[in-house]
């Protein structure tokens, strides 16, 4: 009986709709935003144009650029559809085209990956379901009879839910020894802005690196909990504000700050919506109606709840299944909500070796990659696999080596200290399998290692 009555009031208790709609207004708005701002940067060559070769997530090697023009038809594809989502015109189609279209662009190149992508498609698969556009929307304004007041309860929380997740892995990952007793890599990261006024000589200070390190693996553990108790979730929120736009002006992260500062505001009581939504014309109505999901819906309800929160909860542990530091080996290290945790630098270089004549040559990386597309494959195992096969195709194709091997002579320095060796050396990459195995030709980290040559060293803040 007490089971039913927690699963009403979490799961099928009408709340009252605002939260949604504010959520989608802002979801909506600033996925058409980044996305146009994406186009006017130059970001589509330079990510989608330019390249000649580009990585692949494991099962998704598919997925293919489409050439300048396709690539902008894509993007204003994702701008049109997030505009649609966020005016609530022609809600699902809009947001299964925003979901597959954004999906698509962010699985075209494994070098591009960053964890508010991964939660952007996240929130708009979930998006595809939720009733978002039965209240303050042009679908309404279209057809009056779809309008209602209040939405089952879980619609709000799984958002909340989804939300919170991030905030919870993201300090618990924070619970490293690097990060909590070296303060790394904030400790390198905070000298670079010495240059401010006022608080530039702050960040020389060691201390203040310490002080920020652990001030935000608590600020990511506890503050899902202080927005949802209702004296402290004010506060909360400008904690969240604070964080965020402290983290934007220090660090390139792009939309993410502003991400967590809309997504957030889903935590608020709908009658906080309903006063912010009130002052762009938003009537709560005086009638209530409640949504139900269509019979169909209900009976597979529960089941995906749980086998999606299930999902959530367990995919970024599976680092655990792993010997070795995930900060490392980066074996299950994405899709971990693993935030701003390492700064790594890789030094990689290939060889080709002609097994009939015994010759080999050096590769020249800048002939087949970006520089950005050479420092990320530098520190990943999976990328620096993929390059040899595409070395040992390239090398057949331009000078007819049918016994190609490829080989790498690679060093990363993690977090401040000293390069190591990453690969196991003289390792045949061509004659290994990509895949969920543990990888046993990436080298243990030690604490001996050599330094790289100054002119080689690049610096990877990583998301």
């Amino acid at each position: 009986m007490q089971h039913d009555t927690v699963y009403q009031k979490l799961i099928n208790e009408p709340t009252r709709i605002a939260p949604l709609i504010t959520f989608r207004i802002l979801f909506g708005g600033l996925m058409m935003a980044g996305a146009i701002r994406f186009m006017l940067s130059g970001w589509v060559e330079r990510l989608y144009v330019e390249p000649g070769f580009f990585f692949k997530f494991y099962g998704f090697e598919w997925v293919a650029p489409l050439g300048q023009t396709g690539m902008y038809v894509l993007y204003s594809l994702i701008a049109i559809s997030a505009a649609m989502v966020m005016m609530g015109l022609f809600y699902r189609p809009a947001a299964v085209v925003f979901f597959l279209s954004f999906t698509y662009v962010e699985l075209i190149d494994l070098s591009n990956y960053l964890n508010h992508y991964y939660l952007v498609c996240l929130l708009a698969f979930l998006m595809i379901f939720l009733p978002a556009h039965r209240r303050f929307s042009l679908d309404v304004r279209r057809r009056p009879a779809l309008a209602v007041t209040h939405v089952p309860a879980g619609v709000i929380h799984l958002l909340m839910f989804q939300i919170g997740l991030v905030y919870c892995f993201a300090g618990i990952a924070k619970l490293n020894p690097d990060w909590l007793f070296r303060a790394m890599p904030l400790a390198v990261w905070l000298p670079t802005k010495a240059h401010w006024p006022l608080l530039g000589p702050l960040f020389e200070q060691s201390w203040v690196a310490y002080a920020l390190s652990w001030a935000g693996a608590f600020y990511d553990l506890t503050i899902p909990f202080w927005l949802l108790w209702r004296p402290s979730r004010p506060y909360a929120y400008l904690a969240v504000l604070a964080f965020h736009l402290l983290t934007k002006l220090l660090f390139n992260i792009g939309l993410f700050p502003f991400i967590m500062i809309f997504n957030t505001l889903i935590f608020f009581p709908a009658a906080f919506h309903e006063r912010l939504l009130g002052k762009i014309g938003y009537q709560a109505g005086a009638v209530p109606a409640h949504y139900v999901f269509p019979s169909m819906g209900r009976r597979l309800l529960q089941p995906a709840l749980v086998f999606y929160c299930c999902f959530q909860l367990l995919f970024p542990l599976r680092f655990l299944l792993y010997p070795g530091n995930v900060l490392w080996t980066e074996q299950g290290y994405r899709f971990a909500w693993r935030v701003m945790l390492v700064e790594k630098i890789g030094q990689a270089t290939f060889f080709v070796h002609d097994l009939h004549t015994g010759r080999k040559a050096e590769v020249d990386n800048r002939r087949y990659l970006t520089e950005y597309q050479e420092k990320q494959m530098a520190i990943q195992p999976d990328m620096i696999l993929q390059y040899a096969y595409f070395l040992k195709k390239e090398y057949r194709r331009e000078y007819g080596l049918d016994s190609a091997e490829v080989t790498v002579d690679c060093f990363v320095a993690l977090n401040g200290r000293a390069s190591r060796r990453f690969i196991r050396p003289n390792t045949g990459l061509t004659r290994l399998k990509d895949g969920f195995h543990h990888k046993d030709w990436i080298l243990p980290h030690s604490e001996k290692g050599t330094v790289l040559p100054t002119e080689r060293t690049q610096i990877n803040e990583r998301q």
